[in-house]
């Protein structure tokens, strides 16, 4: 069984029409996995809410505090993107505790999908681009915690740096970061993975499968990692409303099998979150994010076959 965690919170936030973040989104692709048949409701798994004290190990606890309290200043909420709202807090508290159950669900089923998380613009005492904690930095750190698990491989495939998970994973020597990202695109000012890869505006599926492919070999052969927590960003479409690359639909899935079937071949647990993903059509978005689920589907259905 491939475990999906979801919470309805995730798409129960108010804000101004015409914003830019598709808050539904969570919703609609749950739906739409269901009523696809790519995923049955006995798969879906939800988190409780993350503790303040627990986010203060990754993150400022003043900054911690404000944000829950609602005493954050105008200028920190206009860099995060939102307008407060206890809605807003929920959501993100839900869904980084998400993300913390989707790596415990992957080291014991091998792999798990969380229909939220890749929250990687947010900083140790700030939040940017719609990212107010990181939780793929707070997951690892948690993970780390647990019996076997010495080494955490973040492998960002967002079109976006992923700039917060770089600084905040700074602290820790064996948390591994590596983001695959489009150059001249937000945030304007990069910070230093551990590794960065950045592709030219207009890459196409050719090359940037072979990258992908490359880079995740690479660095698993040279650090070992006991457990691989993957951003499976879709704004990487050439449609996106916030990307500049050209990849396809189909390259989309070849990625995500890719990225799956190489951590499936080395044994190693990956934890998938589904992380940016932009269009103001949501059929098409479902269709994009989809491709995770369906190449976990299609990897795990070949494993079993052997």
């Amino acid at each position: 069984m491939l475990p999906l965690i979801y919470h309805a919170s995730y798409s129960k936030l108010a804000l101004p029409s015409k914003h830019r973040f598709p808050a539904t989104k969570y919703h609609y692709l749950y739906q739409y996995l269901l009523q696809q048949g790519i995923a049955q409701p006995s798969q879906f798994f939800a988190a409780e809410a993350v503790t303040q004290q627990a986010l203060s190990d990754i993150h400022c606890a003043n900054y911690v505090s404000h944000f829950i309290n609602g005493t954050l200043d105008t200028k920190s909420m206009r860099r995060i993107g939102f307008p407060w709202s206890e809605s807003l807090v929920e959501r993100t508290l839900r869904s980084v505790a998400g993300t913390e159950l989707t790596c415990q669900k992957a080291i014991d089923h091998g792999c798990a999908i969380h229909l939220s998380g890749g929250y990687h613009h947010a900083h140790h005492q700030f939040g940017s681009g719609f990212c107010i904690f990181n939780d793929l930095t707070y997951a690892a750190q948690q993970a780390l915690k647990l019996p076997d698990i010495d080494k955490v491989l973040i492998f960002d495939c967002d079109v976006h740096q992923g700039d917060g998970t770089a600084t905040t994973a700074a602290a820790f020597d064996n948390i591994i970061t590596c983001s695959i990202h489009c150059q001249h695109n937000f945030p304007a000012r990069k910070q230093q993975s551990d590794y960065d890869i950045e592709l030219p505006r207009g890459t196409a599926d050719k090359h940037y499968l072979e990258t992908v492919s490359q880079t995740l070999s690479y660095l698993v052969r040279l650090h070992q990692p006991d457990l691989i927590i993957y951003d499976a960003g879709v704004d990487i479409h050439i449609d996106d409303n916030l990307g500049y690359l050209n990849i396809s639909t189909e390259g989309i899935y070849a990625r995500d099998k890719s990225v799956i079937q190489q951590a499936y071949s080395t044994k190693i647990p990956i934890a998938c979150v589904i992380g940016g993903g932009y269009s103001n059509e949501q059929d098409l978005l479902n269709i994009r994010h989809s491709q995770l689920f369906l190449a976990a589907n299609s990897v795990l259905a070949n494993n079993l076959q052997k």
